[in-house]
């Protein structure tokens, strides 16, 4: 095609598109964009600004105009002989349109190699507004990966840049992700304070995705710190913003997998009002009219609940798989996968883990691996708090649990996500303080080592997790300071009926572990009566279901 035959790319086009990303008009952007399909089908690399109209649909596509692939199919209209010949301005245009295909494909390696570029040849560039978008996008690449005090840093750089150039709109969507970083640094003041400002600046804008992502990080923020019905409302209010834009869009799938997962940590927390409640009743007896009053339906509720996640879920799904997002897939069978733990149905979270960790391994995604590895710690632990198998079984049961939780520390050690790496710390303290191994010294070093992490973060299931492998080191440690002061005569004011009480509510449940949790073997093993066997546990809080082995004489 000669030159005189090619369409022209009118003058003010890309200006009006620079306008409407800095300003956030982003129906505006699509509209003009749609009215010049024709140029975009017509393409060709000879013309004046053809390169700079691949770079700025390349934002757009980023903003939700159309699929990355688009973008793809007009970059291979420029062969490498052809690029060595490019002005530099053009060159950094094409670049930073293979990284955007590279970022929306999951392909991180790549997407930040063509960022490094970028950055690095921009300095010889007036076009700041091209390094903001790069330092910005390498952020994003950046928290993919786990990296996240060098995204801090990016998206600090990107912002800057943006507020230097007097755009505010545009910086206020760099400061959406500032703000997570800042939270997930532990600055949860802060981080509140720059997402309110960014919510202000964009609240009479039409950019629902960036409007979105805040009600998205302000659910984030609420579910990390416990408070899962405010996460559930801005989970809903991120949901209704995305569905504005795209009813496909990723970050949909993204909320809609988040309310699932929140509403699962609901679904727990009324589990634990139902067995509380449950407790009162037994203790006040069925005579007592107290009992008697109408109560909440939590169990209504509760499957209710558990419905709507896997609702979410499956929408979730639907969409990751429209976009071929492995990172997407790979948390949806993660959630799927803690949801039939809840049921006890261990035989389909155990698929849906190992679903889940194949889409992750395929692009080495460590934070998703590290999570997929806890959930099958927490699958080992309970089957052995079910008892499942006899005693080879719970052998194998017990370390399997600690080697997927040591796997899950390793994998998140390759990242910055610190509250990873505490989970799985504290999961690797809750595997040594199973039944089989029953290591309390380890147990200790494991809570020492979570505990730094979450100094911040006193909130949510991840802090009662940490609460209670610590209820559990307390119990173990109390065993071993109290025979140790016995052995060396230190027995205070006690008297021996005392210390035999003390020594009994010590040993007795031990020997009730290491018997299978069988009373009538526990009376047979000490020579004493199953009645006193089971006064004494329950005396020392143990409220598990009695074996009916318990209820035979022992002889």
């Amino acid at each position: 095609m000669g030159q005189h035959n090619l369409v022209e790319i009118p003058n003010n086009l890309l200006a009006r598109l620079k306008r409407d990303i800095v300003g956030r008009r982003i129906e505006c952007g699509m509209t003009c964009l749609r009215e010049h399909e024709h140029l975009l089908a017509a393409l060709d690399p000879k013309q004046e600004d053809a390169c700079a109209l691949v770079g700025y649909l390349a934002q757009w596509v980023d903003i939700g105009f159309d699929r990355p692939a688009r973008v793809r199919e007009l970059l291979l209209r420029f062969p490498k002989l052809l690029r060595a010949e490019l002005r530099l301005s053009d060159y950094v245009y094409l670049r930073m349109a293979e990284g955007m295909v590279a970022m929306a494909e999951e392909a991180c390696s790549e997407a930040l190699a063509n960022f490094d570029l970028v950055l690095a040849l921009g300095q010889d560039l007036d076009d700041k507004e091209t390094l903001a978008v790069a330092n910005f996008w390498k952020a994003r690449c950046l928290r993919k990966t786990g990296e996240y005090d060098d995204a801090f840093t990016y998206t600090v750089n990107a912002r800057s840049l943006a507020l230097e150039l007097g755009h505010p709109k545009m910086a206020a969507v760099m400061a959406v992700l500032q703000s997570w970083l800042l939270f997930q640094r532990g600055n949860p003041k802060n981080a509140s304070c720059i997402l309110r400002e960014a919510h202000e600046l964009l609240s009479e804008t039409d950019d629902y995705v960036t409007l979105g992502n805040i009600h998205s990080s302000y659910g984030r923020m609420a579910r990390r710190e416990g408070r899962y019905y405010e996460a559930i409302d801005h989970f809903s209010r991120a949901i209704e913003e995305y569905c504005k834009r795209d009813s496909n869009h990723p970050h949909l799938a993204r909320s809609l997998a988040n309310i699932a997962l929140v509403k699962r940590l609901a679904s727990l927390q009324l589990g634990k009002k139902i067995d509380a409640s449950l407790a009162r009743r037994r203790k006040a007896g069925k005579g007592n009219q107290a009992t008697k009053r109408p109560r909440v339906d939590y169990r209504t509720t509760l499957e209710q609940l558990r419905q709507q996640a896997f609702a979410h879920l499956a929408q979730a799904e639907a969409i990751y798989k429209y976009h071929g997002s492995h990172h997407g897939a790979g948390t949806v069978h993660l959630i799927y996968g803690y949801l039939y733990l809840d049921e006890g149905d261990f035989d389909h979270a155990e698929t849906e883990a190992v679903t889940a960790f194949q889409l992750a391994q395929q692009k080495n995604d460590y934070i998703v691996m590290s999570r997929i590895r806890l959930l099958q710690c927490m699958v080992e632990n309970a089957k052995l708090e079910e008892e499942i198998g006899g005693r080879p079984d719970q052998e194998k049961l017990g370390r399997s649990a600690l080697k997927f939780a040591q796997d899950a520390i390793e994998f998140a050690k390759q990242t910055q996500n610190r509250r990873l790496l505490a989970n799985a710390y504290v999961w690797e303290g809750l595997s040594h303080c199973n039944p089989v191994l029953d290591d309390s010294d380890a147990a200790q070093k494991a809570y020492n080592l979570a505990l730094p992490f979450l100094k911040y973060d006193q909130g949510g299931q991840l802090w009662d997790d940490l609460q209670a492998l610590k209820a559990r080191i307390m119990r173990t440690g109390k065993v071993d300071a109290s025979l140790r002061a016995w052995s060396q005569g230190s027995v205070g004011e006690k008297s021996f009926q005392q210390i035999l009480d003390e020594f009994s509510e010590l040993i007795i449940p031990k020997v009730w572990e290491h018997e299978g949790r069988k009373v009538s073997r526990v009376a047979i093993r000490l020579s004493i009566s199953p009645k006193k066997v089971r006064r004494i546990l329950s005396r020392v809080g143990i409220k598990k279901k009695m074996s009916s082995d318990a209820s035979k004489p022992a002889h």
